[in-house]
């Protein structure tokens, strides 16, 4: 009788064991492993972005593996206000394509000058393209820094955005401010 339980016990053990990487795997379908970011972002940065990995790295310790992603640009000025426009591609694992998105946004803070960058965002919990359409509050100035790479983290209902940013030019200080995301290009960034 024991041994029969014993048997028992093991076959539903192994069975659930069996279905558990099936499981784990199904979860990961719909995003994005560490060297898959790496690889698309340091293909995006050229040569010139050494500190890609260390920074996606530091983010999926944060946050884990994410389900979308933009590629993309920005210009952005300040001299105590400031002010940001981009353009880039967000693509969802998932989904497969691309959606065009424009962000501008208003910072106000200890902030001058200016600067060109590249920027790839790191998209979590984005199930339809859609969502991205409105402001997302951030922080400057408390980025993740790493060789020529920064990074800070937006979040609005439950979705959390990771702008990973390079490029030229000098800024310098910290503020608060938001970047809307839209479908077309604004001048108006609020």
């Amino acid at each position: 009788m024991n041994d029969d339980i014993s048997r028992r016990a093991l076959a539903l053990g192994l069975g659930a064991s069996a279905l558990l990487p099936a499981t784990a795997l199904a979860q990961n379908d719909d995003t994005y492993s560490e060297p898959e970011i790496v690889e698309a972002a340091g293909r995006f940065f050229g040569a010139g972005a050494e500190g890609v990995a260390a920074v996606v790295s530091h983010v999926f310790s944060d946050l884990g593996r994410p389900n979308g992603y933009i590629q993309g640009e920005e210009g952005s000025g300040a001299i105590g206000v400031g002010l940001r426009y981009g353009d880039g591609r967000l693509r969802l694992k998932s989904r497969g394509g691309t959606t065009r998105v424009y962000w501008q946004g208003p910072s106000l803070g200890f902030d001058t000058g200016g600067n060109a960058s590249k920027v790839f965002t790191l998209v979590y919990n984005m199930s339809d393209p859609d969502q991205i359409f409105q402001r997302y509050p951030g922080v400057e100035g408390t980025a993740y820094f790493v060789g020529g790479v920064g990074v800070n983290y937006q979040e609005r209902n439950g979705v959390t955005l990771a702008p990973m940013r390079a490029g030229v030019g000098f800024r310098l200080g910290a503020n608060l401010g938001y970047l809307a995301y839209s479908r077309r290009r604004r001048l108006n960034p609020f």
